[in-house]
């Protein structure tokens, strides 16, 4: 089967991307390893523990490709407010929407959400071919671009093949893409927990001596309650936590986040993933490019993640329609160079103050310790700094594709 495009991963960012182009007249295939089904939902359902944090940029681009109605139509909690504090001193910073004169300041959803409504979205167009359960084994070279042989042995030709398929990505392994990658040393613990004490549409993030806190708030069925933890540790200390009953999970949760939200009531069941950052050193290769997971992976100390993927598949779309427009071949290098010079040096920028604040809030001397609460404290003061703080939260600054503008 032949096709303008085929992206492999019907992820988020993958999704977002098809549908960004479903009006382009290109010929479109989705394809993915797993089944591509969407989950029944009711209002009183679990919380899935993996969540995301969408800013606004991500919304709108969301609104744009026409998902964000079946988003908000199962479950989304807004967020108004973020309190970030040193649990080592007594430096700590309080962002609010209403300094930018925003609605609010994002909202947590949970991906298998986002993913769901995203998939309704292509099902009802049905412009985008969908291939579940194909799982990428080879990918060959050709004169016209790429041929990729499916797990039951499909052939599936296109100009241009791009990426969309994780930290993991077989198609970056496959096409040789090099990256550079280093291991954090700690596991994040992700799970759902009722408070005693409702959140109060904040986002809240403690820096502890073993790794960031973060509680993130989450409605259901009007109880806001409920946060979703995302809670960065050693791996000994992970594995420690792991074992714990509920419980006794709930008390250790309850002091390390200083009883910010009275008692830990109750916690869903745990995950616990390794962290690991991982920067493809190209974005692009002739007929190839790579985008959100696949192309960067981000520590989740901002939840900035999948924000960042979104903004790739936003910009190559704006890249790829031009190029439509003017006759160019989509996998032209001098094309996918387009993508890349806007994409990279951003992605870059949020990596590297990721990895700093990482770096300075693990830190034991006690000059550093000094330093970070008196940044703190500094930028507390400071209102039009905590501004650009929120707008860069936000998603309103830098090189903004069409889709994420207002």
């Amino acid at each position: 089967m032949q096709a303008d495009l085929i992206i492999v991963g019907a992820g988020m960012v993958g999704s977002t991307l098809a549908l960004a182009l479903q009006d382009s007249g290109l010929s479109i295939m989705l394809v993915d390893g797993g089944p591509l089904d969407v989950h029944p939902f009711k209002a009183s359902d679990p919380f899935e523990p993996r969540v995301s944090a969408l800013s606004a940029a991500s919304q709108r681009i969301l609104q744009r490709v026409g998902a964000w109605e079946g988003i908000v139509s199962r479950r989304a909690s807004p967020y108004l407010d973020m309190h970030v504090w040193d649990g080592s001193g007594t430096g700590q910073i309080d962002f609010s929407a209403a300094a930018v004169h925003a609605d609010v300041l994002g909202h947590i959803v949970e991906n298998r959400v986002v993913q769901d409504a995203l998939l309704d979205a292509l099902k009802s167009r049905g412009s985008v071919v969908l291939k579940g359960d194909a799982r990428l084994e080879q990918l060959q070279q050709n004169e016209d671009g790429w041929t990729l042989t499916l797990s039951a042995g499909q052939r599936l030709s296109a100009n241009l093949v791009v990426a969309a398929d994780g930290a993991n990505s077989t198609v970056r392994q496959l096409a040789g893409f090099e990256t550079r990658e280093w291991d954090y040393l700690h596991h994040a613990i992700v799970t759902s927990v009722r408070c005693a004490e409702p959140n109060e549409q904040a986002a809240w993030q403690r820096f502890t001596d073993e790794g960031p806190l973060a509680f993130l708030p989450l409605q259901r069925e009007g109880d806001a309650h409920w946060c979703s933890i995302v809670w960065s540790v050693t791996e000994a200390e992970a594995q420690r936590l792991m074992a714990l009953d509920d419980d006794a999970f709930c008390q250790a949760l309850g002091r390390a986040f200083e009883y910010r939200l009275g008692e830990i009531v109750e916690a869903d069941p745990r995950l616990c993933i390794p962290l690991r950052q991982r920067h493809a050193k190209r974005y692009v290769q002739p007929g190839l490019a790579l985008i959100g997971d696949a192309a960067h992976t981000i520590h989740p100390l901002a939840g900035q993640g999948v924000n960042l993927g979104l903004l790739d598949a936003a910009v190559l779309a704006e890249v790829l329609q031009a190029a439509v427009a003017r006759g160019a071949q989509l996998g032209d290098p001098r094309v996918l160079g387009r993508f890349e010079r806007r994409r990279m040096p951003h992605n870059l920028t949020m990596m590297a103050a990721m990895e700093g604040f990482e770096r300075l809030f693990q830190a034991d001397p006690l000059p550093l310790r000094w330093l970070r609460n008196a940044g703190l404290k500094g930028v507390q003061a400071l209102p039009a700094a905590k501004a650009l703080f929120v707008r860069q939260a936000l998603g309103l600054s830098g090189d903004m594709p069409d889709l994420a503008r207002i």
